[in-house]
């Protein structure tokens, strides 16, 4: 603990990251990355709370030169706990996963062209028909759709790109999904969690574990699988939208602030 601060007035700040920390773009601006390095040698808990895997988030966290205790990917399903003697420098301390084969069937029928994906607790990959360069990580696999089905899931990611969002939400409506919880991107993309398991499920956990009051919680973010984060935050703390977030996305936070071009999460920051 930093000597700028004291246990009694530790903040837990979990920050998404793209569209928050990095630009669409994936770049970095330095007014965030100063900030978000000025905030943690305060000693308050500055933490990535994402939905990328683990092998897309650490190289994030490495970027940003911060080592906090915790890390929470895969939308909630994964928490990392910092571990020296882990290779990379964290452990798994928490997984969630799911059996995919129901939800699977139900969507195929429902949207017999989109292509799929199932990341499982190690982070790999198994995916089927066409994933952009880069959105799997280096960790992936093509396989044949029944495969998909045998394998538990801390995630499932499906893409229909011949709908256009609004179309694509209210074929996910349709469909009633059962048994998990889900959220569907800025493009048509859905990612499908464990059932009850988001942003906010991991980040209560961890708050919990560093002793860190609700009402010192702040969180940041800018998508759909950020609504339960923000609202968790809201509640006692500050939930920050930002300022390109989707109408329902502002609707859950309690703050809002500016783009992340305009480096609203340096803005943020900058109060501490």
């Amino acid at each position: 603990m930093s000597a700028g601060s004291t246990d009694a007035e530790r903040w837990l700040i979990a920050l998404d990251i793209d569209g928050t920390v990095l630009h669409e773009d994936g770049t970095l601006s330095d007014s965030v990355a100063e900030q978000i390095l000025r905030v943690s040698g305060l000693g308050h808990e500055v933490m990535l709370a994402t939905g990328r895997s683990v092998a897309m988030t650490l190289p994030v966290l490495d970027r940003l030169g911060i080592t906090p205790d915790y890390l929470v990917c895969s939308n909630g399903a994964i928490t990392l706990k910092r571990d020296a003697d882990a290779p990379t420098g964290y452990a798994r301390h928490f997984v969630e996963t799911f059996n995919p084969g129901e939800v699977l069937t139900t969507i195929k029928a429902n949207l017999e062209a989109a292509h799929y994906a199932v990341e499982d607790e190690t982070g790999l990959y198994r995916f089927t028909g066409f994933f952009p360069d880069g959105t799997l990580g280096a960790s992936s696999q093509k396989v044949e759709f029944d495969e998909l089905l045998e394998h538990d899931a801390t995630r499932v990611v499906v893409i229909s790109p011949e709908h256009d969002i609004e179309d694509f939400l209210s074929v996910v409506e349709r469909m009633g999904l059962h048994k998990v919880s889900y959220n569907v991107g800025w493009t048509a993309w859905l990612d499908i969690a464990p059932d009850g398991v988001n942003k906010s499920t991991a980040l209560e956990r961890v708050r919990g574990l560093l002793g860190v009051p609700r009402s010192r919680v702040l969180a940041i973010g800018d998508g759909r699988n950020d609504v339960d984060m923000l609202e968790w935050a809201s509640a006692e703390g500050r939930g920050v939208a930002m300022g390109q977030a989707p109408a329902e996305v502002v609707a859950a936070a309690n703050e809002s602030t500016e783009t992340d071009i305009n480096d609203g999460v340096a803005r943020v920051l900058a109060s501490f």
